[in-house]
């Protein structure tokens, strides 16, 4: 294992930065995972005007989810959320950062 994949299992397992969800691939069976959730706001450009929204990225070790697709369902504390998208790995290959949408 490289130190980089050490500090990344560190980080999920950390209780002030990972949380526990459940990943559920469609017609899957539910997973308990560790996820760092971030929910920033998006600035988009259209046109002349920029709008302003919520969103809701989570990133999530590949070790544990070797490969999410739009459509499965992570939930977090109760609350449910599709992945829209095509979920992105970093460059080291170890975590994929993913875009979701309310259930």
């Amino acid at each position: 294992m490289s130190a980089f994949a050490a500090a990344v299992g560190v980080l999920f397992a950390d209780p002030n930065v990972g949380r526990d969800a459940v990943y559920i691939a469609d017609g899957g069976a539910p997973v308990l995972v560790r996820v760092v959730a971030r929910r920033a706001d998006a600035s988009t450009s259209f046109g002349d005007a920029r709008l302003w929204s919520e969103t809701t990225r989570v990133d999530l070790r590949v070790a544990e989810v070797p490969a999410p697709r739009p459509g499965d369902r992570i939930e977090i504390d109760g609350d449910a959320f599709l992945i829209q998208g095509e979920p992105v790995r970093d460059r080291e290959r170890l975590v994929w950062t993913i875009d979701l949408r309310p259930a």
